[in-house]
């Protein structure tokens, strides 16, 4: 292969010009990091957290996949994504099964508005989960090529710790970077190997011992939608302005300012009425959407069995029959529960007027 020049009298690299791969590192299991060099020697500029479509030759065609960029400007030479395959993938899976060292694929971009340089602020919170941590692994590498008391407290959740991509290299900043600091939470440990990290899904709990401070703190997350519901969900409900936060899909990327959307941020209103129906007593209460079914029980004389009433521990499971609740636990619920009606009353806000069978 033909030893790489840097040009810095040229002017950076433009999509005009296609990428060729120059290295893949195999990351956990159906990941790997592609590195990309310009066969010109142009070196790179975008924001870390920015992203670029790759024009993959795939069989019957070729298809565009966009990719967050996992490596940063500050290290211009090349360029790198890091994908994970899942069982629908089909670039994915064409880039780990045939992309080599030498091949030269059309690219787009870089693009996307995902950045902490958008957004300056003295104490960031990075969240992200799975495959989600890939723009986040960017701006941390941006922070300590910058060689700045950059104050990150950078969470991740993964299924099993053979599963948190980057970890060997996030560890390594972060014991040499007083400023980072590392957060990192499992479902479910390995067999026969001791985890030392949390353990669990990632609550409001959890959340408030890995940044008691997140009140303070410029947030950007990053990860599946459902995860990203329920951390939008967890903020509001811990009084988060949530103003500061940022999140970006890596399913549908955003270019643009006017391409974000409305995120849908449920929040109980305290001036908006509501009405709790407890159709097996017979009772029916009047109460405000800051009012946890719970509390309205109580008041109305009724009993509902609790323990730790913040969503922890599930003895107040209840049935609902009709109606919207806001619901933020702990844990304390499974989503095979919620989606057959099931919520905990200590935690569940009505909106509006529902009905539970109590």
């Amino acid at each position: 292969m033909k030893k790489p020049r840097l040009n810095w009298a040229a002017e950076p690299w433009s999509d005009d010009e296609p990428l060729e791969c120059v290295m893949i590192v195999p990351e956990t299991r159906d990941t790997a990091t592609f590195t990309f060099r310009a066969p010109s020697g142009a070196w790179f500029d975008y924001q870390p957290g920015q992203f670029i479509t790759l024009d993959l030759p795939v069989p019957g065609g070729n298809i565009q996949r966009t990719y967050t960029i996992s490596s940063s400007p500050s290290r211009p030479l090349s360029i790198t994504v890091t994908v994970k395959a899942q069982s629908t993938s089909i670039g994915t899976r064409w880039m780990l099964d045939h992309l080599q060292p030498g091949m030269r694929i059309k690219a787009y971009g870089p693009a996307g508005i995902f950045s902490f340089h958008r957004h300056q602020a003295k104490k960031y919170l990075f969240i992200s989960a799975g495959s989600g941590i890939t723009p986040m692994m960017s701006m941390t590498t941006w922070a300590w090529d910058q060689a700045q008391e950059t104050d990150i407290v950078f969470v991740h959740a993964a299924r099993r710790p053979s599963e948190i991509i980057f970890r060997d290299l996030l560890e390594h900043y972060a014991v040499r970077a007083p400023g980072l600091q590392l957060r990192l939470t499992v479902e479910e440990p390995e067999p026969y190997r001791v985890w030392h990290g949390y353990q669990g899904r990632l609550n409001s709990l959890m959340l408030g011992l890995m940044a008691h401070d997140y009140l303070e703190r410029e947030i950007f997350c990053c990860g599946p939608e459902p995860f990203m519901h329920a951390v939008r969900e967890m903020l509001i409900s811990m009084g988060y302005d949530m103003e500061h936060y940022h999140q970006e899909s890596f399913g549908a990327p955003i270019a643009t300012e006017a391409e974000a959307p409305v995120l849908d941020n449920v929040a109980p209103d305290d001036d908006a009425r509501a009405q709790v129906i407890f159709t097996e007593s017979g009772v029916t209460a009047a109460c405000t959407e800051t009012d946890t079914v719970l509390a309205v029980a109580k008041r109305a004389g009724l009993n509902i069995p609790s323990g730790c009433t913040f969503g922890l521990c599930g003895t107040c499971r209840i049935r609902k029959v009709s109606g919207e609740v806001h619901m933020v636990h702990n844990g304390g619920i499974s989503d095979e529960d919620i989606e057959e009606g099931w919520i905990l009353a200590c935690c569940s806000n009505p909106l509006g007027k529902i009905e539970v069978e109590v």
